[in-house]
């Protein structure tokens, strides 16, 4: 820590940017494993994610009147850190969602066919739409690195399907594996 305070200028705003960066990453990341309910990854994460956090703030709050230039540059390291964390996070896609589809009828059984055959589960329940005429929802259950194959297979056999997406926190029993 002492390499650290010890370091001024550029030096020390490229370290104060790079590590704010990592420390916000981790963070975002952080509370999407909690949020899933993943304690120990997330407790781990955490762990990490305060030393480095001590270590920059300290750094930026010593003679922070004589080098106000510090907060600007952790300011943009933070929100740097928020996009690159979101934009991790998407890649790794913790969790579970679940997919519904309205289409018509007609299309509805075919849709759930193509969709088995690529390993997706689906249930199907029959419903009424604007002026009663027939419908079919689609409930698919999958893993969240899985939805855009599954929209992109929904959207090639059906454009005009009305699709929703939503996380989900837990599941029991059925098709899909944790």
């Amino acid at each position: 820590m002492d390499f650290i305070l010890n370091l001024s200028g550029p030096a020390l705003y490229v370290v104060i940017f790079c590590a704010k960066i990592v420390e916000v990453t981790i963070s975002t990341i952080r509370l999407v494993y909690i949020n899933k309910g993943e304690k120990i990854i997330g407790a781990i994460l955490g762990f990490v994610e305060i030393l480095i956090w001590l270590i920059v703030v300290s750094s930026v709050l010593t003679n922070i009147a004589e080098d106000p230039i510090k907060v600007f540059i952790y300011a943009a390291a933070f929100a740097l850190g928020n996009y690159i964390g979101v934009t991790i996070e998407s890649k790794i896609a913790v969790g579970l969602a679940s997919i519904q589809v309205v289409i018509n009828e007609g299309t509805g059984e075919v849709l759930a066919d193509i969709l088995r055959e690529q390993g997706f589960g689906v249930t199907i329940i029959e419903g009424k739409g604007k002026n009663n005429s027939k419908k079919n929802l689609l409930f698919i259950q999958l893993k969240r690195k899985r939805i855009p194959e599954a929209i992109n297979l929904i959207k090639k056999y059906n454009p005009k399907a009305y699709i929703t997406v939503n996380d989900i926190k837990s599941m029991m029993g059925g098709f899909v594996k944790k």
